[in-house]
């Protein structure tokens, strides 16, 4: 860039080219484009897809910790599957 800040200009014999500008816009992800195409017309732009996976993430971090921590007592897995007991005790018929 010149003092101007213009970008600088290539001269080939006779001829003056402009460096083009560069741009920093990024393309569109392609889960964000997969969602405002599947979404049936009800999400319009780039930032209502974004919401809309932010609010996924959010649902699927809460089922998981209500799965992992909020699973209950141990008691219910004793009422399906019933404790075996040990070897000998209350059979008369064992003898070691």
């Amino acid at each position: 860039m010149d003092q101007n800040n213009e970008p600088g200009k290539i001269v080939f014999e006779g001829e003056e080219f402009r460096r083009p500008s560069q741009s920093f816009q990024t393309p569109t992800p392609k889960i964000v484009q997969w969602v405002i195409k599947y979404s049936g017309g009800a999400i319009k732009d780039e930032k209502q897809a974004n919401y809309v996976l932010i609010g996924f993430v959010a649902v699927a971090i809460v089922v998981s910790l209500f799965l992992i921590f909020g699973g209950g007592s141990s008691s219910y897995n004793e009422k399906i599957i019933p404790p075996i007991p040990a070897a000998g005790v209350g059979d008369p018929n064992f003898r070691p």
